[in-house]
């Protein structure tokens, strides 16, 4: 059993070359063993065993850096990297993460979660060490679907003209089968063009070749080197391009990384790996194994059953497809994101009105807004946490000029498992100060289709946020029925006390109200804020309480509060949310409980801020 004698990568580097390969298997049967009793990604971590073993086995880390785009790919480096016994805990609270983070391992260089942040990290480290004086290495690990974005292209624009770097950068490409151009005959060739021989050879050949046969052997090496790869695009950045090479054959990926790590300035290698790698279920479906929850490894991933209520991505799904037979000039469009956002039948019925733009988050918000200005009317399926990335687009390419884009924001608020680097928690507080926005917050199922018409046939930018997972059960009509704009409703009459509730805090909020005999609010929207029913509410109560499923800075509630100060209305006012820090992985609903943010939390807050003996303010017993 060679894994158990590995609690770090100076233990692997004690191994011999043989025994790399029995490593590997064993490696990819624990992930495998592992991850099923976890739930956590699957087919990513299987097609990078031999990968990490190469890496960790040639780099001297962690003074040699690795930075791991995305990080979904991480597991077999946390296992090599003394996290081995700590993998039943993975997504877990208290337990080891599903990304890369630094406070969690020094071989955690540098976190990632979102996509194509590697080469600009690992640029930034190495010409670090060059200023330091230190002489160790930097190598990016970026997939084919990051390198769709455009920053990943733009580090290479930056990286290209540092020619006395040690900066690797290695593609995992895992989007394509491993072809015949892959074999032995490539293998020689990226051998021999990053070893010693050729490098020097090359170098020498500069200024000692007379030159006709400097420009000769150039055409030559040129051409050698495109007979198997359009090498071309890479060169022209500065980087020298290795490969295709197989990236489960470590007597391929060894020498070729020895022969790396001997040569200056920026070097690309190109790697071909498979998803799924070594569990057959896995490499047939990759999609279905990309990210499971607990199964059997010998059964596969069983059907689920017919869950008792729709996710609030199935409502959407369901909603664009009925809007889309409505009004044709509807196009869809996601940044990479197709099963999670809900849009596989969208794609199947309108093929020719569905984009998926790669993982480019930008790029979609300002494509939206292209389409926006020829009379279509985008529809941009997102997650909150991603929005982030297209933040200026948003404003200057959408909203500045008012263009007609629906924004349908999933996963707003925590997330559960996959931590603070997914969660939308500042969707609210960012939206709510760009003017021409309006922003509302679903509480249950039919509110969020109710919702999502309101928002497109409004005739500008509008968000429609909503969490992952399913709501409350509530009743989804079929029709595509809108809200009056800026509108919210009284849920609950009571005394004393008005609870204002944003979006999923509504559930929550009225089993508070039922302990407090409090009034609550559905407030709905946060822009345009129903400003009418906050004074009502003011009038009629001694005290106001905020709850959302957001940041409390900037959020839902400190739009309340700037309400009551422009109409110079003086009132004691609670924000409840989520705290001033990021709340890492674990059970969303016990999250939300620690954060204060279930019914008992909120009716303890209010409880705690105004006491129970406040003259209007009944608590029953």
């Amino acid at each position: 059993m060679l894994l158990k004698t590995i609690n770090k990568p100076s233990d692997l580097r004690q191994l011999s070359r043989l025994q790399l390969k029995p490593l590997a298997e064993e490696l990819r049967g624990f992930l495998l063993d592992s991850v099923s009793q976890t739930g956590g990604h699957l087919s990513s971590n299987l097609g990078t065993v031999e990968l990490t073993i190469a890496l960790h086995y040639v780099f001297n880390t962690p003074e040699d850096r690795i930075v791991w785009d995305v990080g979904h790919q991480t597991y077999p480096h946390k296992i090599l990297t003394g996290r081995r016994d700590r993998m039943q805990t993975l997504r877990q609270q208290d337990g080891i993460s599903g990304f890369p983070r630094r406070v969690e391992s020094e071989y955690d260089t540098f976190g990632t979660a979102h996509s194509s942040t590697s080469i600009s990290a690992a640029l930034g480290m190495a010409l670090a060490a060059k200023t330091k004086g230190e002489d160790r290495h930097a190598i990016a690990v970026i997939g084919d679907g990051a390198m769709t974005a455009g920053m990943a292209f733009e580090a290479l624009n930056n990286a290209g003209v540092h020619e006395d770097i040690n900066l690797l950068v290695i593609l995992n490409d895992n989007d394509m089968s491993i072809s015949p151009p892959v074999g032995a005959l490539n293998r020689y060739l990226a051998r021999l063009m990053s070893g010693q021989f050729y490098a020097k050879a090359r170098n020498v050949g500069k200024s000692m070749l007379p030159a006709p046969v400097l420009e000769l052997a150039k055409r030559l090496e040129e051409h050698a080197k495109g007979m198997v790869v359009p090498a071309t695009m890479f060169e022209e950045f500065g980087f020298n391009y290795i490969g295709p090479i197989d990236g489960h054959d470590l007597d391929s990926l060894i020498p070729t990384l020895q022969n790396l790590k001997n040569l200056k300035g920026p070097q690309f290698l190109h790697v071909v790996t498979k998803k799924g790698q070594g569990y057959k279920l896995a490499e047939a479906d990759p999609v279905l194994y990309h990210g499971p929850g607990k199964f059997n490894p010998q059964e596969g991933i069983k059907p689920a059953a017919a869950p008792s209520k729709p996710t609030y991505t199935q409502v959407f799904g369901n909603w664009l497809c009925d809007m889309a037979a409505q009004d044709k000039k509807l196009v869809g469009i996601t940044p990479a994101m197709r099963e999670g956002s809900g849009m596989v039948g969208f794609e199947k019925k309108f093929p020719d009105r569905y984009y998926d733009v790669g993982i480019a988050e930008q790029h979609a918000v300002t494509f939206a807004a292209g389409l926006a200005c020829e009379g279509l009317k985008p529809v941009v399926a997102i997650y909150s946490t991603f929005l982030q990335r297209a933040y200026d687009q948003l404003i200057h390419d959408v909203a500045l000029q008012n263009l007609d884009v629906t924004f349908a924001l999933d996963r707003a608020g925590l997330v559960g498992a996959d931590g603070a680097t997914h969660a939308g928690n500042y969707d609210l507080a960012f939206l709510r100060c760009i003017p021409n926005m309006v922003v509302m917050a679903a509480s249950d199922e039919n509110e969020c289709r109710q919702m999502l018409s309101t928002a497109y046939q409004y005739p500008g930018p509008a968000a429609v946020r909503y969490p992952r997972g399913s709501g409350v059960g509530a009743t989804v009509q079929n029709d595509l029925q809108t809200l009056p704009l800026g509108k919210g409703e009284i849920r609950r009459e009571g005394k004393g006390v008005a609870i204002l509730a944003f979006g999923t805090m509504l559930a929550p909020a009225l089993g508070a109200a039922e302990q407090l005999n409090a009034t609550v609010a559905n407030m709905r929207f946060i822009k345009p804020l129903d400003v009418e029913l906050v004074r009502q509410l003011a009038e009629q109560h001694d005290a106001l309480v905020t709850v959302e499923e957001g940041c409390i800075m900037g959020g839902a509630g400190a739009a309340v509060s700037e309400a009551l100060a422009a109409a110079g209305i003086v009132k004691p006012v609670l924000h409840l949310g989520l705290p001033d820090r990021f709340v890492d992985h674990g059970d969303a609903a016990q999250l939300l409980a620690q954060c204060g943010l279930d019914a008992p939390g909120i009716a303890a807050s209010i409880v705690q801020r105004f006491g129970k003996d406040e003259p209007r303010l009944v608590v029953n017993n």
